[in-house]
Protein backbone atom coordinates (compact mmCIF):
# COMPACT_ATOMS: atom_id res chain seq x y z
CA UNK A 1 0.00 0.00 0.00
CA UNK A 2 1.28 3.51 -0.66
CA UNK A 3 1.94 5.94 1.36
CA UNK A 4 -1.26 7.68 3.02
CA UNK A 5 -2.01 10.70 5.01
CA UNK A 6 -5.32 10.53 6.17
CA UNK A 7 -7.24 8.38 8.92
CA UNK A 8 -10.81 8.20 9.38
CA UNK A 9 -11.93 6.92 12.19
CA UNK A 10 -15.92 6.27 13.23
CA UNK A 11 -17.05 5.67 16.66
CA UNK A 12 -18.95 6.44 19.75
CA UNK A 13 -18.43 10.18 20.68
CA UNK A 14 -17.74 9.87 24.47
CA UNK A 15 -16.83 11.77 27.37
CA UNK A 16 -14.66 10.19 29.91
CA UNK A 17 -15.85 11.98 33.32
CA UNK A 18 -13.53 10.62 35.82
CA UNK A 19 -13.96 10.88 39.69
CA UNK A 20 -11.93 9.56 42.67
CA UNK A 21 -14.61 7.27 44.95
CA UNK A 22 -13.85 5.42 47.86
CA UNK A 23 -15.60 1.48 48.17
CA UNK A 24 -18.74 2.82 50.25
CA UNK A 25 -19.71 5.29 48.29
CA UNK A 26 -19.52 2.71 45.22
CA UNK A 27 -21.46 0.12 47.81
CA UNK A 28 -23.96 3.66 48.53
CA UNK A 29 -24.68 4.33 44.98
CA UNK A 30 -25.21 0.52 43.55
CA UNK A 31 -22.29 0.25 41.39
CA UNK A 32 -20.84 -2.70 40.97
CA UNK A 33 -16.62 -2.36 41.26
CA UNK A 34 -14.10 -2.59 38.53
CA UNK A 35 -16.85 -3.43 35.12
CA UNK A 36 -18.20 -1.20 32.62
CA UNK A 37 -21.99 -0.78 33.29
CA UNK A 38 -24.72 0.76 30.75
CA UNK A 39 -26.90 2.92 32.31
CA UNK A 40 -30.47 4.89 31.23
CA UNK A 41 -30.51 8.97 31.24
CA UNK A 42 -31.78 9.19 34.58
CA UNK A 43 -29.41 6.94 36.52
CA UNK A 44 -26.10 9.17 34.03
CA UNK A 45 -27.59 12.44 35.80
CA UNK A 46 -27.66 11.29 39.03
CA UNK A 47 -24.23 9.42 38.71
CA UNK A 48 -22.61 12.94 37.15
CA UNK A 49 -24.56 14.92 39.92
CA UNK A 50 -22.97 12.90 42.06
CA UNK A 51 -19.36 13.06 40.84
CA UNK A 52 -17.10 15.57 43.39
CA UNK A 53 -13.59 16.07 41.65
CA UNK A 54 -14.46 15.69 37.90
CA UNK A 55 -11.99 15.62 35.32
CA UNK A 56 -13.30 15.36 31.92
CA UNK A 57 -10.92 13.79 29.23
CA UNK A 58 -12.31 12.60 24.99
CA UNK A 59 -12.95 9.00 25.02
CA UNK A 60 -14.60 6.29 23.04
CA UNK A 61 -12.61 3.16 21.62
CA UNK A 62 -11.56 4.37 18.23
CA UNK A 63 -12.09 8.38 19.35
CA UNK A 64 -8.69 7.13 21.11
CA UNK A 65 -7.28 4.99 18.54
CA UNK A 66 -7.67 8.29 15.89
CA UNK A 67 -6.06 10.16 18.81
CA UNK A 68 -3.18 7.97 19.10
CA UNK A 69 -2.40 8.01 15.10
CA UNK A 70 -2.88 11.76 14.90
CA UNK A 71 0.02 12.41 17.42
CA UNK A 72 2.33 9.89 15.11
CA UNK A 73 1.98 12.96 12.68
CA UNK A 74 -0.83 11.77 10.32
CA UNK A 75 -3.86 13.45 9.19
CA UNK A 76 -6.61 12.21 10.88
CA UNK A 77 -10.49 12.83 11.45
CA UNK A 78 -12.86 11.22 13.72
CA UNK A 79 -16.78 11.45 12.67
CA UNK A 80 -18.92 10.53 15.69
CA UNK A 81 -22.36 12.61 16.98
CA UNK A 82 -22.36 14.76 19.76
CA UNK A 83 -25.20 16.88 21.26
CA UNK A 84 -24.41 21.13 21.53
CA UNK A 85 -24.20 20.62 25.38
CA UNK A 86 -21.80 22.04 27.69
CA UNK A 87 -19.75 18.35 27.08
CA UNK A 88 -20.68 18.02 23.27
CA UNK A 89 -18.39 21.18 23.08
CA UNK A 90 -15.76 19.94 25.09
CA UNK A 91 -15.63 17.09 22.80
CA UNK A 92 -15.61 19.22 20.09
CA UNK A 93 -13.01 21.11 21.34
CA UNK A 94 -10.90 18.88 22.16
CA UNK A 95 -10.53 17.19 18.59
CA UNK A 96 -9.81 21.04 17.36
CA UNK A 97 -7.16 21.14 20.49
CA UNK A 98 -5.58 18.20 19.19
CA UNK A 99 -5.24 18.88 15.19
CA UNK A 100 -8.24 16.42 14.75
CA UNK A 101 -11.11 16.58 11.91
CA UNK A 102 -14.27 17.03 13.72
CA UNK A 103 -16.46 17.40 10.64
CA UNK A 104 -19.58 16.45 12.54
CA UNK A 105 -20.48 19.99 14.93
CA UNK A 106 -22.08 19.20 18.13
CA UNK A 107 -26.01 18.84 16.72
CA UNK A 108 -28.50 21.39 18.85
CA UNK A 109 -31.53 18.69 17.26
CA UNK A 110 -30.20 15.56 19.10
CA UNK A 111 -32.65 14.34 21.01
CA UNK A 112 -30.43 12.46 23.83
CA UNK A 113 -27.26 14.41 25.86
CA UNK A 114 -24.02 13.95 24.59
CA UNK A 115 -22.72 9.89 25.66
CA UNK A 116 -20.00 10.00 28.74
CA UNK A 117 -18.65 6.69 30.36
CA UNK A 118 -18.70 8.66 34.54
CA UNK A 119 -15.37 6.27 36.14
CA UNK A 120 -14.99 5.83 39.54
CA UNK A 121 -11.43 5.04 40.63
CA UNK A 122 -11.04 3.76 43.67
CA UNK A 123 -8.36 3.56 46.08
CA UNK A 124 -6.78 0.57 45.26
CA UNK A 125 -6.73 2.06 41.45
CA UNK A 126 -9.86 0.30 40.00
CA UNK A 127 -11.90 1.69 37.73
CA UNK A 128 -15.99 1.27 37.96
CA UNK A 129 -17.23 2.36 34.88
CA UNK A 130 -21.18 3.79 34.14
CA UNK A 131 -21.46 3.82 30.28
CA UNK A 132 -24.51 6.54 28.79
CA UNK A 133 -24.53 6.15 25.08
CA UNK A 134 -26.59 8.82 24.10
CA UNK A 135 -25.98 11.08 21.38
CA UNK A 136 -23.12 9.19 20.14
CA UNK A 137 -24.86 5.91 19.44
CA UNK A 138 -27.62 7.79 17.20
CA UNK A 139 -24.80 8.14 14.05
CA UNK A 140 -26.30 7.34 10.56
CA UNK A 141 -26.03 7.11 7.48
CA UNK A 142 -26.78 11.06 7.13
CA UNK A 143 -23.98 12.04 9.77
CA UNK A 144 -21.38 10.64 7.46
CA UNK A 145 -19.91 13.28 5.07
CA UNK A 146 -19.30 12.45 1.71
CA UNK A 147 -16.32 15.05 0.91
CA UNK A 148 -14.22 14.15 4.13
CA UNK A 149 -13.53 10.77 2.05
CA UNK A 150 -12.49 12.42 -1.42
CA UNK A 151 -8.29 11.65 -0.38
CA UNK A 152 -8.84 7.82 0.16
CA UNK A 153 -6.52 6.67 2.65
CA UNK A 154 -7.68 4.64 5.66
CA UNK A 155 -11.05 4.21 7.29
CA UNK A 156 -11.18 2.48 11.18
CA UNK A 157 -14.66 1.69 12.58
CA UNK A 158 -15.65 0.22 16.01
CA UNK A 159 -17.49 -2.84 16.87
CA UNK A 160 -19.41 -1.16 19.58
CA UNK A 161 -21.40 1.24 17.12
CA UNK A 162 -23.29 -2.08 15.81
CA UNK A 163 -26.02 -2.32 18.59
CA UNK A 164 -28.26 0.36 16.77
CA UNK A 165 -29.41 -0.14 12.83
CA UNK A 166 -28.02 3.59 12.41
CA UNK A 167 -24.58 2.39 13.25
CA UNK A 168 -24.80 -0.17 10.52
CA UNK A 169 -26.08 2.21 7.98
CA UNK A 170 -23.10 4.97 8.93
CA UNK A 171 -20.65 2.16 8.68
CA UNK A 172 -21.76 0.71 5.17
CA UNK A 173 -21.83 4.50 3.58
CA UNK A 174 -18.30 5.25 5.14
CA UNK A 175 -16.95 1.62 3.67
CA UNK A 176 -18.94 2.63 0.27
CA UNK A 177 -17.38 6.11 0.03
CA UNK A 178 -13.95 5.02 1.42
CA UNK A 179 -13.40 2.23 -1.51
CA UNK A 180 -14.92 4.57 -4.25
CA UNK A 181 -11.76 6.86 -3.40
CA UNK A 182 -9.52 3.79 -3.41
CA UNK A 183 -9.03 3.34 0.35
CA UNK A 184 -9.13 0.89 2.78
CA UNK A 185 -11.51 -0.10 5.29
CA UNK A 186 -10.84 -1.71 9.08
CA UNK A 187 -13.10 -2.54 11.86
CA UNK A 188 -12.13 -3.55 15.30
CA UNK A 189 -13.99 -6.21 16.80
CA UNK A 190 -14.42 -4.27 20.30
CA UNK A 191 -15.66 -6.83 22.54
CA UNK A 192 -16.69 -10.49 23.13
CA UNK A 193 -20.31 -9.97 23.74
CA UNK A 194 -20.66 -7.75 20.15
CA UNK A 195 -18.94 -10.64 18.29
CA UNK A 196 -22.16 -12.55 20.02
CA UNK A 197 -24.75 -10.22 19.41
CA UNK A 198 -24.05 -9.38 15.85
CA UNK A 199 -22.15 -12.96 14.65
CA UNK A 200 -24.06 -12.76 11.29
CA UNK A 201 -23.40 -8.97 10.46
CA UNK A 202 -19.46 -8.78 11.58
CA UNK A 203 -18.97 -11.93 9.45
CA UNK A 204 -20.79 -10.08 6.50
CA UNK A 205 -18.96 -7.05 6.90
CA UNK A 206 -15.52 -8.79 7.18
CA UNK A 207 -15.84 -10.85 4.09
CA UNK A 208 -17.70 -8.19 1.83
CA UNK A 209 -16.77 -4.48 3.38
CA UNK A 210 -13.47 -4.87 5.42
CA UNK A 211 -9.67 -4.65 4.00
CA UNK A 212 -8.10 -5.28 8.04
CA UNK A 213 -10.11 -7.15 10.83
CA UNK A 214 -8.77 -6.52 14.16
CA UNK A 215 -9.68 -8.32 17.41
CA UNK A 216 -8.19 -10.32 20.37
CA UNK A 217 -8.15 -13.93 20.98
CA UNK A 218 -11.38 -13.86 23.05
CA UNK A 219 -13.32 -11.62 20.12
CA UNK A 220 -12.03 -14.30 17.15
CA UNK A 221 -12.98 -17.38 18.98
CA UNK A 222 -16.54 -15.49 20.30
CA UNK A 223 -17.09 -14.71 16.55
CA UNK A 224 -16.28 -18.28 14.91
CA UNK A 225 -18.01 -20.20 17.80
CA UNK A 226 -15.06 -22.11 18.11
CA UNK A 227 -12.08 -23.31 20.77
CA UNK A 228 -9.11 -23.40 17.87
CA UNK A 229 -8.05 -19.92 17.81
CA UNK A 230 -5.95 -21.19 14.75
CA UNK A 231 -9.11 -22.49 12.75
CA UNK A 232 -10.74 -19.41 13.41
CA UNK A 233 -8.24 -17.01 12.17
CA UNK A 234 -8.23 -18.83 9.26
CA UNK A 235 -12.12 -18.75 8.16
CA UNK A 236 -11.52 -15.04 8.70
CA UNK A 237 -8.34 -14.78 6.54
CA UNK A 238 -10.15 -16.58 3.66
CA UNK A 239 -11.91 -13.62 3.36
CA UNK A 240 -10.60 -10.67 4.46
CA UNK A 241 -7.11 -9.96 3.17
CA UNK A 242 -5.66 -8.66 6.54
CA UNK A 243 -6.57 -10.20 9.93
CA UNK A 244 -4.93 -9.28 13.52
CA UNK A 245 -5.21 -11.59 16.48
CA UNK A 246 -3.84 -9.56 19.80
CA UNK A 247 -3.26 -12.35 22.48
CA UNK A 248 -2.53 -10.61 26.12
CA UNK A 249 1.02 -11.08 26.83
CA UNK A 250 1.40 -14.11 23.76
CA UNK A 251 2.59 -12.81 20.49
CA UNK A 252 0.95 -11.36 18.08
CA UNK A 253 -0.41 -12.98 15.02
CA UNK A 254 -1.18 -11.60 11.32
CA UNK A 255 -2.07 -12.50 8.35
CA UNK A 256 -2.06 -10.95 5.43
CA UNK A 257 -2.84 -12.43 2.04
CA UNK A 258 -2.31 -15.92 3.69
CA UNK A 259 1.49 -14.64 4.77
CA UNK A 260 1.85 -15.30 8.32
CA UNK A 261 3.56 -12.62 10.56
CA UNK A 262 4.35 -13.42 14.80
CA UNK A 263 5.49 -10.20 16.81
CA UNK A 264 6.89 -10.88 20.01
CA UNK A 265 5.57 -9.34 23.03
CA UNK A 266 7.47 -8.00 26.64
CA UNK A 267 5.20 -8.45 29.49
CA UNK A 268 4.49 -5.06 31.33
CA UNK A 269 2.80 -5.05 34.22
CA UNK A 270 0.34 -3.16 33.86
CA UNK A 271 -0.76 0.00 36.07
CA UNK A 272 -4.41 0.39 34.46
CA UNK A 273 -5.36 -1.39 30.96
CA UNK A 274 -7.77 0.88 29.66
CA UNK A 275 -6.77 1.75 26.25
CA UNK A 276 -4.50 -1.06 25.37
CA UNK A 277 -6.26 -2.50 22.50
CA UNK A 278 -7.27 1.33 21.09
CA UNK A 279 -3.44 1.75 21.04
CA UNK A 280 -2.13 -1.28 19.78
CA UNK A 281 -4.59 -0.46 16.81
CA UNK A 282 -3.40 2.68 16.85
CA UNK A 283 0.45 1.96 16.18
CA UNK A 284 -0.48 -0.94 13.89
CA UNK A 285 -3.07 1.69 11.94
CA UNK A 286 -0.04 3.94 11.38
CA UNK A 287 2.14 1.40 10.42
CA UNK A 288 0.06 -0.02 7.78
CA UNK A 289 -1.13 3.54 6.44
CA UNK A 290 2.83 4.52 6.01
CA UNK A 291 3.79 1.21 4.01
CA UNK A 292 5.43 -0.31 6.67
CA UNK A 293 5.12 -3.99 6.53
CA UNK A 294 3.92 -6.43 8.74
CA UNK A 295 6.40 -7.28 11.51
CA UNK A 296 7.00 -3.49 11.63
CA UNK A 297 3.42 -2.21 11.81
CA UNK A 298 2.95 -4.87 14.58
CA UNK A 299 6.35 -4.15 16.24
CA UNK A 300 4.54 -0.74 16.20
CA UNK A 301 1.29 -1.96 17.82
CA UNK A 302 2.83 -3.12 20.57
CA UNK A 303 5.13 -0.45 21.45
CA UNK A 304 1.90 1.86 22.00
CA UNK A 305 -0.12 -1.04 23.61
CA UNK A 306 3.32 -1.27 25.96
CA UNK A 307 3.75 2.62 26.65
CA UNK A 308 -0.57 2.77 27.65
CA UNK A 309 -0.81 0.18 29.88
CA UNK A 310 1.92 1.86 32.17
CA UNK A 311 0.43 4.62 33.48
CA UNK A 312 -3.42 5.64 34.25
CA UNK A 313 -5.18 7.16 31.11
CA UNK A 314 -6.09 5.85 27.66
CA UNK A 315 -4.02 7.71 25.81
CA UNK A 316 0.00 7.86 25.34
CA UNK A 317 1.47 10.27 28.15
CA UNK A 318 4.93 10.69 25.97
CA UNK A 319 5.55 11.17 21.98
CA UNK A 320 5.47 7.74 20.55
CA UNK A 321 7.59 9.14 17.34
CA UNK A 322 10.28 9.79 19.31
CA UNK A 323 10.27 6.41 21.05
CA UNK A 324 9.78 4.58 17.49
CA UNK A 325 12.64 6.21 16.38
CA UNK A 326 14.60 5.17 19.80
CA UNK A 327 13.67 1.75 18.54
CA UNK A 328 14.99 2.08 15.40
CA UNK A 329 10.99 1.38 13.75
CA UNK A 330 11.41 4.93 11.58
Amino acid sequence: MTTQSQVIGIGNAIVDVISHAEDTFLDHMGIEKGIMQLVDRERAELLYAAMKDRTEAPGGSVGNTIAGIGALGLKAAFIGKVKDDALGRFFAQSLADAGTGFPNPPAAMAEAPTSRSMIFVSPDGERSMNTYLGAGADLNSSDVPEDVFNGGGLLFLEGYLFDKDDGKTAFQEASRLMHAANGVAAITLSDPFCCDRHRDDFKALISQDMDITLGNQDEWLTLYESDDLEAALAQAASVCDTVVCTRSGASVIIIQNGERTEVPVTQVTPVDATGAGDQFAAGFLYGYATGQPMSVAGQMGVVCAAEVIAHIGPRPAIDMSERFAELGLI
